[in-house]
């Protein structure tokens, strides 16, 4: 009992410490990539004429990753393959590739995220020193959902979230309680080391104590199918988009070209470029000024189904939270309850129901508008969550367990929780 109760406690310090480099590896690497994006933005804010250059830079993006990406063109979903069947080592050129692709996205004014960006980085560069130190599969498991963690707390500055969408994001309905350990590790160090390098995020409100009225949270309720709603035409529309450009255009390369082409006819149509980059001033002006246009929500995800369908790099996640938080702030009005309590509502709840994530949002909800409002964050989250179907923005998720009165997509194991045996070939 006492060697059993030894073991373990060598096995989780090991995990610990092994979370606690991969975290430093997510930190510095969120760290350099945000302030690449705030360069970015800044830049494009300033120089009018890049936005232009956008079919330029789809072009150069999508040859880097048709002729040199290899199995980096997957994305998210080739970290979370890896983490259910590992077939092969993520590749060590992902970090590089979507560091640079993502980057160029937003100088030129594509409407993308950056957690997708900050996921993929961690999740290379872990999978590099699981190579080094020659671990074995499940180690290599762990620390690969660590990364997941590290990667989003880091980028985010929601260490407790971070942990959390790492267990969660996996599969739909099951927490995977197994990487705890290294997940906690390298979300916490992965945040401490972006604080300690200065770089700063984005500010948000404390909502304060919202007493429990009844009410108020049937009204977020109501907010929360809408919220719901709106994540599956977000997550429908960008698949749309992808397989319309997949069958207009053979050669992989030229859907970007066209892509960007596209954004920038519409962003002269619409005649603003709040919706081009991360539009975060729209979520700002829902927190803490006036409400946003009407139809913000809508034409953000429109410029940002477009941006991803098209082939550019980025994440989802910050473009959900600007559609969230907008509609939010649209819907406020209609339901008499002030701007920026639903719009924090709509910032996670929108995400957690794209994301099948509804645990991580509601902490994510915590640790950015305070405890105070806890019971509508996850009421927010839930409902959103139950609204949408099971298919997402990530496609490699398994379903554990289905969502009520939902079934299992056809095809799918009945439990994606463990990794198959064997050596892994080397990756470039």
């Amino acid at each position: 009992m006492a060697h059993d109760v030894k073991g373990l406690l060598v096995r989780q310090t090991r995990l610990a410490g092994l979370g606690a480099l991969s975290g430093v590896l997510a930190g510095l690497a969120s760290a350099v990539f945000l302030v690449s994006l705030a360069w970015a933005t800044r830049a494009f804010d300033r120089h009018a004429w890049l936005l232009y250059l956008l079919p330029l830079g789809g072009l150069a993006v999508g040859l880097a990753y048709h002729y040199g990406g290899g199995r980096s063109v997957e994305g998210n979903n080739l970290v979370l393959d890896e983490i259910h069947e590992p077939t092969g080592w993520v590749p060590r050129r992902m970090a590089p590739l979507v560091y640079v692709g993502t980057v160029v996205t937003h100088l030129f004014g594509g409407s993308a995220g950056r957690e997708g960006t900050a996921i993929q980085m961690s999740g290379s560069l872990t999978d590099w020193m699981s190579r080094a130190f020659r671990l074995g599969d499940t180690e290599r498991r762990h620390l690969l959902v660590a990364a997941l963690a590290g990667g989003f707390g880091s980028v985010f500055g929601v260490p407790f979230a971070g942990v959390v969408f790492g267990l969660e994001v996996q599969s739909v309905g099951r927490v995977d309680r197994s990487a705890l350990v290294p997940c906690v590790s390298a979300s916490f160090v992965g945040a401490y080391v972006v604080d300690l390098l200065g770089v700063e995020h984005s500010p948000t409100p404390d909502l304060g104590r919202v007493g429990l009225d009844a009410l108020l949270l049937l009204k977020v309720v109501l907010a929360g199918v809408a919220f719901g709603l709106v994540a599956v035409v977000f997550s429908r529309s960008t698949h749309l988009v992808r397989r319309g450009f997949a069958h207009a255009l053979g050669w992989v390369p030229a859907r970007p070209l066209v892509g960007g082409a596209l954004v920038v006819a519409l962003t002269l149509l619409v005649g603003t470029r709040a919706y081009n980059g991360l539009s975060l001033p729209l979520v700002a002006t829902s927190f803490f000024g006036a409400p946003p246009p009407t139809w913000a929500f809508a034409l953000k995800l429109v410029f940002t189904a477009l941006t991803l369908g098209a082939g550019f790099v980025g994440g989802e996640v910050t473009p959900l939270f600007v559609i969230g938080a907008t509609l939010g702030a649209t819907l406020a009005g209609v339901l008499d309850v002030p701007v920026p309590f639903l719009a924090a509502m709509g910032f996670v709840a929108v995400f957690a129901a794209a994301a099948n994530t509804p645990l991580a949002c509601t902490v994510m909800g915590v640790e950015l508008f305070g405890l105070g409002s806890v019971p509508y964050l996850a009421a927010a989250c839930l409902v959103a969550y139950l609204v949408a179907p099971h298919e997402g923005i990530y496609r490699a998720q398994r379903v554990h367990r289905p969502k009520p009165g939902r079934r299992r997509p056809a095809g799918q194991p009945a439990d994606g929780t463990g990794p198959t045996e064997g050596p892994l070939p080397s990756a470039p």
